[in-house]
């Protein structure tokens, strides 16, 4: 492939040209031309694109695997391998060879997948083009079928234009499977012997100046098999599971008596982890992959890992099984027993849209060296979606309810039902110029899933929102915003309102050019039952608190070498004030090299002492091409005093097999300030570590 598209077998093949404008003018003839063909072996699905336009108004700044292309014009597609409406693959490319993919479940879109495909692209006088190979390996699929759902997409950036070969219409769209073509015609197609062999090699060291021991070295191997048990159904295995590679998390500065949740980066749980969403909308969790492996932060060694993943007829499967190892934690508090983790999903079609789901996990605790075992503690829930794109005829709607029960921690304790389960349902109207959505959920005082994540429980609560987004006649204006949202919750228990908030989206403006910005107030009562520091030596009191907060948010378009996105914000905090600045600065000098900052200042007064917090992140990468990259981060705050460094490149050998160099340097400043002269950095740790993949496939 060299992604001219000149071979003999794409001219045998039917172009497909009839895309249809979303954006800006839905229903508009493109202003540019696209053709895309389509052909097949029995090993591979191959597409070619002929992406026609003015060379110099081709935007490509992104070349690294799985990069945002926000920034740039892309070509995308999707694949709907089951024919079942609901699910899918999405794939997407640009003129620079970048590859991005996700797995669609009911609609939503997701980026926890990466599979094994290649691209070619080539410039053309008259735009671009590209030739892409899909190994018919990488995907799941159903091989009683000879169509497959599939659906075409072009962005032309400069011009913040959206074409669609299909489901063009603004309440449809890519990721919905639903509205998608057909590729048919597909005989004869082969997974081959469905075997995957994944080997590994992790050497690296680490250095902890205040340990008695203060250097080790690290040198392992670790083996991920795959087998596919049907073309739709595939099962895995991992032995002395590693993730050298995963970059560090964002630093955050937590003003809440929540703790905060972060993202999975982990890719052994984010591949296929779609299926496992359970009314996410509605936050009942009871299943978190970070609960898996990390312990505040640091990991803990996994021993083994079982996967099953994919579909059975019309249900959707999903199961882990997953033993992790004995480990002292670095703060030597204390040291972490072995666990076992299972994690079982299924979820049943019903109807083009909608399914019923259950979800099932459990946690197994070994002995600590006091010699104390937790009971097993145990989770089990019912979810169901319902969605219909034909309500009063072309209009989105649907609907969630779920029911989720957690065993009790302690059988000595009397616990009832509703203290041990949360339930809750969800009505939504998700369109484009009207969108509403109606939910109520009760948390129990005693839900709280071993696997799973809830910041806090014991309540009941009810939240109506109501969003307009009209499309005036100016040419510049794309669409207004204005919304209303009331959040009411209360004491499951006692009644007692905890928290009232009245959110007004006063004015919301988005441009055609991409840019746009939004005028926020906030009415916020709080009834605190007990007193929590929200700061060193600074406590918010019991009692009650009404407090109003105003902000401007704003943003310039991603399609600019320099890009701003940010935040102000005043109201009251608490008995005090707070001001708040939040800033993202994004310089693109040439494509393939970014650098980022990222800001978040607090400043708070309160009658019991006043505090500042200050959050930087600096960050850049260097792409020298789609297959090798290099990424890095700097990240302070002064809540920890803490300097992080993280620096990772990956050579993307040939897909599915993979060069990782990581190092990481942590300081605690001891002085007044980071930019202070007399700033006092001590190292706290380093390391650094290889990693090399290889992937073997019969």
């Amino acid at each position: 492939m060299d992604g001219r598209i000149d071979e003999d077998a794409w001219t045998r093949a039917t172009a497909i040209s009839d895309f249809t404008q979303q954006e800006p003018v839905e229903g508009a003839s493109p202003s540019e031309r696209t053709e895309v063909r389509v052909v097949y072996d029995s090993e591979n699905l191959y597409i070619g694109a002929m992406i026609f336009d003015d060379p110099e108004g081709v935007l490509a700044y992104q070349k690294a695997r799985d990069a945002s292309l926000g920034t740039d014009d892309r070509f995308m597609w999707m694949l709907d391998t089951f024919l079942d409406g609901r699910t899918g693959y999405t794939f997407e490319i640009n003129a620079a060879g970048l590859m991005r993919d996700a797995l669609l479940g009911a609609g939503r879109g997701g980026r926890a997948w990466d599979g094994i495909w290649e691209v070619r692209t080539a410039r053309r006088p008259d735009g671009w083009s590209a030739e892409i190979r899909i190994p018919f390996k990488t995907l799941n699929f159903d091989p009683s079928l000879d169509s497959w759902g599939i659906n075409f997409q072009r962005t032309i950036r400069r011009r913040n234009e959206e074409i669609l070969w299909r489901g063009y219409r603004r309440t449809e769209g890519l990721s919905r499977p639903v509205h998608a073509g057909r590729l048919v015609g597909l005989h004869g197609i082969s997974q081959g012997v469905g075997l995957e062999a994944r080997p590994s090699v992790v050497a690296g060291w680490n250095t902890v100046p205040a340990n008695q021991d203060p250097t080790k070295t690290k040198s392992d191997m670790s083996l991920d098999l795959g087998y596919s048990i049907t073309p739709s159904l595939r099962t895995a295995l991992s032995i002395n599971t590693d993730f050298a590679e995963v970059e560090v998390d964002q630093r955050r500065v937590n003003l809440t008596r929540f703790p905060l949740r972060f993202a999975e980066r982990r890719d052994f749980f984010l591949e296929g982890s779609g299926v496992y969403s359970f009314s996410e909308r509605s936050g009942p969790s009871p299943y978190f992959s970070r609960r898996i492996g990390l312990e505040g932060g640091e990991p803990i060694p996994i021993t083994f890992g079982a996967r099953l993943g994919g579909q059975a007829g019309r249900y959707e499967l999903g199961f882990f099984q997953v033993r992790t190892g004995r480990q002292e934690l670095a703060s030597r508090e204390r040291t972490v027993p072995v666990e076992d983790f299972t994690v079982a999903r299924v979820k049943r079609t019903l109807f083009s849209q909608s399914s019923l789901g259950a979800i099932y996990t459990r946690r197994s605790t070994t002995r600590d060296s006091e010699g104390y075992r937790p009971e097993d503690r145990h989770t089990a829930g019912l979810d169901m979606d319902f969605q219909t794109a034909t309500l009063f005829g072309d209009k989105n709607f649907q609907f969630e309810a779920f029911f989720v029960w957690n065993s009790n921690p302690d059988p000595e304790v009397t616990r009832s039902l509703s203290d041990l389960t949360a339930r809750g349902i969800r009505v939504m109207f998700p369109n484009d110029v009207w969108q509403a959505h109606l939910s109520y959920r009760e948390f129990g005082h005693d839900y709280a899933p071993a696997v799973g994540f809830v910041t806090r429980n014991g309540f009941r609560r009810v939240e109506p929102n109501v969003t307009w987004r009209p499309r005036p006649s100016a040419a510049w204006v794309r669409r207004l915003e204005f919304s209303v949202q009331y959040r009411y919750l209360a004491d499951l228990k006692s009644g007692i309102a905890e928290e009232k908030q009245l959110r007004l989206g006063v004015f919301g403006l988005e441009l055609e050019s991409g840019d746009g910005f939004r005028i926020q107030a906030t009415r916020q009562y709080e009834n605190l039952d007990r007193d929590f520091e929200v700061s060193e030596g600074i406590d918010i009191l019991q009692g009650r608190y009404t407090n109003w907060e105003y902000a401007l948010q704003g943003r310039s378009a991603e399609k600019r070498r320099v890009s701003l996105e940010g935040q102000i914000m005043r109201g009251g905090f608490w008995d005090g004030d707070r001001s708040q600045a939040n800033l993202g600065l994004t310089f693109r000098p040439v494509p393939g090299i970014q650098f980022h900052w990222d800001w978040e200042w607090n400043d708070v007064e309160l009658p019991r002492g006043d505090f500042q917090t200050n959050l930087h992140r600096l960050g850049g990468g260097w792409d020298l091409s789609p297959w090798v990259s290099m990424i890095g981060n700097v990240q302070y705050d002064n809540v920890s005093g803490i300097l992080g460094l993280f620096a990772r490149a990956r050579w993307i050998v040939s897909p599915g097999n993979d060069l990782y160099l990581v190092y990481t340097h942590n300081w605690q400043n001891l002085g007044p300030g980071l930019l202070d002269r007399d700033r006092d950095l001590v190292t706290l740790s380093r390391g650094g570590s290889m990693k090399l993949n290889y992937s073997y496939r019969f």
